[in-house]
């Protein structure tokens, strides 16, 4: 009895670090079609990563309601499978974190403005 095997390459989760900034802008960027970062860029807290390469995150942001809500921003050759299972990462990490960001729009439009002017020079 001959056996296949199903190589099924997983995600790492993450939380997001400084050093990955330019990656994610590269990635929203893209995504966009757009040459400077803007308010939708938000405040990435969260990214997925496949062979060491980040393939997804997901960012803070401020939504029509003046309510926090997050957007995830993924590169083009990114599986339905991945997004799903990427997206439930996100609204479970989104539901329990407690820090200002998180649940202060104040504070999350502060912040997101001093990102705005750190990456577009």
């Amino acid at each position: 009895m001959e056996t296949n095997i199903q190589h099924q390459e997983s995600l790492q989760y993450a939380e997001v670090y400084i050093s990955d900034m330019l990656a994610l802008k590269d990635i929203f960027l893209k995504s966009l079609n757009s040459q400077k970062v803007n308010h939708d860029f938000g405040i990435p807290f969260l990214l997925a990563k496949k062979e060491n390469k980040i393939t997804s995150f997901a960012s803070l942001i401020i939504n029509e309601e003046g309510k926090i809500g997050f957007k995830i921003y993924n590169k083009k050759e990114t599986k339905e499978s991945e997004k799903k299972n990427f997206m439930i990462r996100v609204e479970n990490f989104f539901r329990k974190s407690n820090t200002p960001n998180f649940r202060d729009p104040k504070q999350l439009k502060s912040s997101i403005n001093g990102m705005i002017s750190w990456l577009n020079p």
